[in-house]
């Protein structure tokens, strides 16, 4: 299996040829009486470059949908298309080849491991992809280095605090240069100012690196950060608006200051 994708193509959103494609998704669970249809026939389309927050109530199919969206799951009918290429018909060590090498995850809980460094956590999706040791240490270091954490690559989970977590998440998530950046409440276990940080470096990585940011969260603060809202309720697709003017397009990232030498 071969998907060229190109990192950073300037695009002016829904004008092009769609990077992700759903056409007539649905998806059930269960069978007979206890069968329960949460997606009931999505359609919708995302260009290279978007920023676009997935929104809903609990049960809306929001989760459902990224779930397909990230390879986790399969649709139980219609089409799913990653750059042209039929999502629903590949096998399942195809869906993890696509999932190692074009897309990235973060989550509300940041699952790092926790007796490992930050380096050793980021190292780790490229450890999957037989990179040498020399290249992940690059890879990776480089990747910190992006979300503000230079100088804290040999900390543990417990030696930092939440947002540093999930700036390590983030790091994790992007060290593979993935085209989609796919992150589900990543700021749910944050408080307010760690919150607006994570936000504005998630805007500064679709801005100035091109990818493209999905982002499922209940939180209309954090989804006005995205340059489109789509709204789930009841397994369809209720509304989907471009936001004209999304948060954090102008701020700088603020970044964590470095620890001092012999300090943790």
């Amino acid at each position: 299996m071969r998907i060229e994708v190109e990192h950073g193509a300037e695009t002016d959103g829904r004008s092009q040829a769609p990077l992700i494609r759903l056409r007539g998704v649905t998806k059930m669970y269960g069978k007979g009486q206890a069968a329960l249809m949460a997606l009931k026939g999505v359609d919708i389309d995302i260009a290279a470059g978007e920023f676009v927050a997935i929104m809903g109530p609990s049960g809306s199919g929001k989760s459902t949908v990224m779930n397909i969206l990230g390879c986790l799951d399969t649709p139980t009918a219609g089409a799913y298309l990653f750059h042209g290429m039929h999502v629903e018909n590949l096998s399942r060590d195809q869906r993890a080849q696509l999932r190692r090498r074009y897309l990235g995850f973060v989550f509300q809980g940041f699952n790092l491991l926790a007796r490992t460094s930050a380096q050793e956590n980021v190292e780790l999706p490229l450890l999957y992809r037989g990179e040498s040791a020399a290249r992940r240490h690059v890879l990776a270091t480089k990747a910190l280095a992006s979300v503000g954490l230079s100088g804290w690559e040999h900390h543990t989970p417990a030696e930092l605090s939440g947002g540093q977590q999930q700036r390590v998440a983030i790091a994790r998530a992007i060290v593979t240069e993935p085209a989609v950046l796919l992150a589900d409440e990543p700021t749910g276990n944050l408080d307010t100012q760690r919150s607006r940080e994570i936000m504005d470096l998630l805007s500064r990585l679709n801005l100035d690196h091109g990818i493209t940011v999905l982002m499922v969260t209940h939180e209309h603060d954090m989804a006005m950060y995205a340059k489109r809202m789509v709204h789930f309720v009841d397994g369809l697709l209720d509304s989907d608006a471009s936001n004209p003017h999304p948060l954090g397009a102008d701020l700088p990232i603020v970044l964590p200051p470095t620890p001092a030498a012999g300090t943790l």
